[in-house]
């Protein structure tokens, strides 16, 4: 705020994105949801708005589990829309939705999602989703754009060190995380990739002045697909998913 007020920046220049947590899905706990945000940063809107995943639990529950609830995607969407109204989020959207997930919320939504964030990139390609947003008019936002590498909830080879990705990042002397970040560029995407390192940060920048040759674009599709965020912290043998093929909807 004080950026603002000291006209180091423009609101208008900045693009400021949060999300609805699990245990404000209730349509009247949607509003107090954004409030605490705005509050939190100072601000008057966001420009975009998301439901977090399609989890639900009863307000200040705990997020484990046992915890989870069925969810009402049409009345917490109902919420967000009234919030879309309002003005307080200029765009709404999800995050974590399956292909079966955004076709029923498209069915019955009044504004159509501006967004859904998933986990996207050349070695989880989400073709299938990616072609049903684009049909419909929602953006795909891609986080985790580099996989997971170094992360304990994953323990499988990263797509980084693939030879595909290590032979084209070395014939357009590129990092193969570049390569990965452009690849999500030209697929149509947007990349949301995460880093505490200056290097890594200015290398995830420069990605915008040169593109990937089609003839090496179709090697993406030889890479194995394997999803490393599977989300078997939702399963419980009691809960509301037995398996992390309910949560996804057999998509992964």
């Amino acid at each position: 705020k004080k950026l603002f007020e000291d006209s180091v920046v423009k609101r208008e220049d900045l693009f400021i994105s949060s999300k609805l947590w699990s245990g404000n899905h209730a349509p009247e706990d949607v509003p107090e949801g954004i409030d605490t945000t705005l509050e939190d940063l100072q601000l008057e809107y966001l420009d975009l708005f998301l439901i977090h995943a399609p989890v639900r639990t009863n307000k200040g529950a705990i997020r484990t589990a046992e915890n989870y609830i069925p969810l009402d995607v049409p009345a917490t969407w109902g919420a967000m829309e009234k919030l879309y109204d309002s003005g307080k989020a200029r765009a709404i959207g999800v995050s974590n939705f399956s292909c079966k997930r955004m076709e029923d919320l498209l069915a019955i939504a009044r504004v159509t999602p501006a967004v859904n964030q998933v986990e996207s990139h050349p070695g989880w390609q989400q073709m299938k989703l990616r072609e049903l947003c684009r049909s419909k008019g929602v953006h795909l936002s891609a986080y985790s754009p580099l996989g997971r590498p170094g992360s304990p909830a994953f323990t499988g080879p990263s797509f980084l060190s693939n030879p595909i990705v290590v032979s084209i990042a070395e014939k357009l002397q590129r990092s193969p995380a570049q390569v990965a970040l452009r690849w999500g560029l030209q697929v149509g995407q947007s990349v949301l990739p995460k880093s505490i390192n200056e290097t890594r940060i200015k290398e995830n920048f420069n990605i915008f002045d040169w593109s990937i040759p089609e003839d090496l674009m179709s090697k993406f599709s030889e890479i194995p697909q394997i999803k490393t965020l599977r989300a078997e912290f939702v399963v419980h043998p009691q809960g509301i998913y037995k398996t992390v093929e309910d949560f996804w909807d057999g998509e992964i």
